[in-house]
């Protein structure tokens, strides 16, 4: 791609998320996703191959018909409410505006594309799409969190944790899995919205910290299969042991820093008496548990079968950059820092 057109994409993507973290006005917010879905397109089609193609579309679509409920949703309610402001939201549109942002994240039910899409892009754009993507969306959910219903944001949130955990456990292809695992941990902020918005940032922080050092890892590896990071131990130890350790955190297990937004949320929801749903949530994450565990499994407790005569995967340059170890540090190591970023918030 041209470094032009590449620093044109990367400038609309930052000014799409921008536009949208500083507006007020529901118009203003809608323009600043329009953008954002409209910059990262060329960069899923940069490989012209029929499943990039395929997955822009599908992303493509599903975007458009989120857009267009948002902005149908916010002229109903500036037509009754007399104001844009995102502050005032009458109950029907305060509810379908929030459902058409849960399908721009990709929560479940709504969440058919993302795995799809996942699959087809290369693992920087898949990057870009399970982080950086998702901070526009999350902030106008932050902002509207009063006017959510609770019953639809539960449904949809405990949806999502039994869907992330589910829809991994059978995969092979580690976008495909990580898509999942966006799933999940989307639905646990979905969970604690209503009660803590502090908290859903607080576990937003985190999810992108990690999910961009596991890509990170991915993208170092070249590995995309799950046969291909079985390999990585004799390639380069170091990163295998800290990529296993990611997903370990991704999975929510002390001491690392992918506990404390799943202890904190649990023990607020146990401060609002929600015990049976509680239960219900930690005992589906011990699905997703599974299939970090068969990924860490495969990462560094085995070694293939035999040694290949071929000499050309040993010459792929593994790409060790220091961005790569400070995320994998933030991700494993971050764990003391949760009360300060709590008090920030």
């Amino acid at each position: 791609m041209n470094p032009l057109t590449l620093l044109t994409i990367l400038f609309s993507l930052l000014l799409g998320t921008t536009i949208t973290l500083l507006s007020s006005h529901w118009l203003l917010a809608w323009i600043g996703l329009e953008i954002n879905t409209l910059a990262i397109i060329p960069l899923m089609t940069k490989t012209p191959h029929p499943r990039s193609i395929e997955a822009a579309t599908k992303y493509f679509l599903t975007q458009a018909t989120a857009s267009s409920i948002i902005l149908f949703s916010s002229f109903i309610n500036a037509w009754n409410q007399g104001e844009w402001d995102m502050t005032s939201l009458a109950d029907p549109q305060a509810t379908i505006l929030s459902i058409a942002l849960m399908m721009k994240l990709g929560l479940a039910p709504l969440h058919f594309w993302m795995p799809e899409v996942m699959q087809g892009i290369p693992l920087l754009t898949g990057l870009i799409l399970s982080t950086w993507q998702k901070i526009a969306p999350m902030s106008l959910i932050l902002q509207m969190s009063d006017h959510i219903n609770i019953y639809v944001i539960t449904t949809i949130g405990l949806t999502s944790i039994l869907i992330g955990g589910w829809g991994g456990i059978a995969q092979t292809q580690l976008r495909k899995i990580m898509a999942f695992s966006s799933i999940g941990h989307l639905g646990w902020m979905m969970l604690i919205l209503k009660f803590s918005p502090q908290l859903t940032a607080f576990n937003f922080i985190w999810y992108v910290t990690m999910t961009a050092a596991m890509f990170f890892s991915l993208m170092s590896l070249h590995a995309t299969k799950l046969t291909e990071i079985s390999t990585s131990w004799p390639k380069t130890p170091t990163l295998a042991l800290t990529s296993m350790l990611t997903l370990l955190s991704l999975a929510g297990l002390p001491p690392l820093t992918g506990f404390a937004p799943k202890l904190l949320i649990a023990l607020e929801l146990m401060k609002q008496n929600a015990i049976l749903l509680t239960t219900v949530i930690m005992a589906a994450s011990l699905l997703a548990l599974f299939f970090y565990l068969r990924l860490t499994y495969s990462m560094a407790l085995t070694l293939p079968p035999n040694t290949s005569n071929s000499l050309l995967s040993w010459r792929l340059a593994t790409k060790m950059t220091p961005l790569v170890a400070l995320m994998n540090i933030l991700a494993l190591m971050a764990l003391s820092l949760s009360p300060s970023i709590l008090i920030l918030l």
